[in-house]
């Protein structure tokens, strides 16, 4: 048996399968999450896993979910990020989650989802944002941490994208150093996603998961904005995914 979670997300899309066959792989979504969701099942084939087959149950999340129509249950992003964050950090945890375009707070209490939060009005707090602005500066995301970490925050109040990176171009109109306007991007993200973690009652475990969980430097800067240990996750840009799969082989031995 083969047991699929596909997190269909509004940058890219990941893929974690389960059972005989373990693997992950994460595309970039593009346009259209239809055309993505093709490329998927076509990766699943070239790998001994058909889709259409019996024994391969699939579970499908996130922003594009609706698109996977060969999904055997479609499962809110919150459910199946809050199972994948589970098996990353145990029945009791907080799950930050810094997406693409929306950032989620999840909290899990005796391996149930207690509370959550979602912020998804604007991009100004989110992983897009810092792809915005590290593309402005002509340097990769990593380039942008790196840099960041030597730098001096330049403050970066708006609260909206575009009228942050008007601050930002004019900073650079201004001559400032790069490595300061880098700095001062990621501080802003930092406080946005810690002022909406820091509504809720966070437990004594925080992970981070999404596209900037492997970020040591992000991970630093939101722990210090939290007040509060924030622990970085290896597979974290998975969690979605991860949950979806284990999701779907629970719900198949119980229906068997």
């Amino acid at each position: 048996m083969y047991y699929v979670g596909i997190d269909i997300g509004s940058t890219a899309s990941k893929t974690a399968v389960r059972g005989d066959k373990e693997l992950m792989f994460v595309l970039p979504t593009g346009w259209s999450s239809k055309e993505t969701t093709g490329v998927i099942r076509e990766k699943l084939l070239e790998e001994g896993i058909d889709v259409a087959s019996d024994d391969v149950k699939v579970v499908a999340t996130g922003y594009g979910r609706v698109a996977v129509d060969f999904a055997d249950y479609v499962i809110t992003e919150i459910t199946c990020h809050a199972r994948g964050g589970r098996e990353m950090a145990g029945d009791d945890c907080s799950i930050i989650d810094v997406g693409g375009q929306d950032t989620k707070v999840i909290l899990v209490s005796g391996g149930m989802v207690q509370d959550f939060l979602m912020n998804d009005k604007c991009s100004a707090g989110t992983g897009k944002f810092l792809e915005i602005m590290a593309n402005r500066l002509g340097v990769t995301l990593q380039e942008l941490f790196d840099m960041a970490d030597t730098g001096d925050v330049l403050s970066i109040s708006s609260l909206c994208t575009v009228f942050a990176e008007s601050e930002v171009i004019n900073y650079i109109g201004e001559g400032k150093k790069r490595e300061d306007i880098a700095a001062g991007v990621v501080d802003s993200v930092a406080a946005k996603v810690s002022q909406l973690a820091g509504r809720k009652n966070l437990a004594d475990k925080v992970i981070l998961t999404g596209g900037l969980s492997n970020s040591e430097y992000f991970t630093r800067i939101l722990s210090e904005k939290l007040g509060k240990k924030v622990e970085m996750t290896e597979n974290g840009r998975y969690a979605g995914a991860i949950g979806a799969a284990l999701l779907a082989e629970e719900k198949s031995k119980r229906r068997r």
